[in-house]
């Protein structure tokens, strides 16, 4: 195979890869951009998506398409639930302190993981993708559902930017990010809203995760590589912008793909992690973020 047919497999790999992370990402930038929290526990919730949706295709079994489509609707509700319970009873009790909630985030990331593994078991497993099809392309055949995943993303994207954009819950959640007081002088309910911020990015990160686990095996551990990941791109992209997540993890997801193709996994994620630190040092507030006063 010459190398332009390579380096088109690598590019829709590296869109693959950019769709999930931009989904998981924006969830992580969503919950700092509006209340100031760094949520650490943000991949155990990728995780539980995975879990989830593992288990909610394995009850509906008898047909992979209306597994995996429940398990799409399932499992962002139950994390989302999940999460919502413990901004509730944890980080709104902390007063959303910057110091205290990390803490909390890594103590709610070891209570979800140890669930997961106490009730589900160390194994890895694999939920079936709901078609198996493939389309020829002019040097490869490619797997249709990998397309389905990067339109999903885009749509889901869509949505999230129509909502913030376009409706009166983006107008109050913007409102709540630009100045939390005057927000809630006018009347605006900041302990709800934040409530619902937190439970939305952690429906973000189980949306994505559903998306790959058929791709990806669903595992008590892989939670880790999806925080690491989100936060080189948060922080790349700027915390807190929704637009600088967008970019960078579309930068990061196709030169991972690329790189992993032709070179190897390791190079790529050392390459990303030279990138955070070169943003840190030359423009700490990332490269779409706003100084800060």
């Amino acid at each position: 195979m010459a190398f332009g047919p390579f380096l088109f497999l690598a590019t829709l790999e590296g869109l693959l890869q950019a769709a999930v992370l931009t989904l998981t990402a924006l969830g992580l930038s969503l919950v700092f951009g509006v209340m100031r929290v760094v949520n650490v526990a943000h991949g155990e919730f990728h995780m539980l998506g995975a879990v989830v949706a593992w288990w909610v295709a394995s009850l509906l079994g008898f047909h992979p398409a209306v597994g995996f489509f429940a398990a799409l609707i399932v499992s962002p509700l139950v994390v989302g639930a999940v999460a919502f319970a413990g901004e509730r009873l944890v980080l709104q009790r902390l007063s959303y302190n910057p110091e205290a909630t990390i803490v909390a985030t890594i103590g709610m990331l070891y209570i979800i993981q140890q669930t997961v593994l106490i009730t589900f078991g160390p194994d890895a497993q694999s939920v079936a993708p709901p078609f198996y099809y493939r389309i020829q392309l002019p040097w490869f055949g490619y797997s249709a559902y990998n397309f389905f995943v990067i339109a999903a993303a885009l749509a889901i994207l869509g949505v999230v930017w129509f909502v913030l954009t376009r409706t009166r819950i983006g107008l109050v959640m913007r409102a709540t990010q630009y100045d939390s007081e005057t927000a809630q002088a006018f009347g605006i309910p900041i302990g709800r809203v934040y409530g619902f911020v937190f439970a939305a990015g952690a429906m973000l990160a189980a949306l994505a995760a559903v998306l790959i686990v058929p791709i990806r095996q669903a595992h008590y551990l892989m939670g880790l590589d999806p925080l690491l990941m989100s936060f080189i791109v948060v922080i790349i992209g700027g915390l807190g912008s929704i637009r600088g997540t967008v970019a960078a993890a579309l930068v990061i997801g196709l030169s991972d793909g690329i790189i992993s193709v032709f070179f190897s996994p390791t190079l790529a994620k050392m390459l990303s992690t030279l990138l955070v630190a070169l943003v840190l040092i030359f423009k700490p507030e990332g490269l779409f973020g706003a100084k800060a006063r």
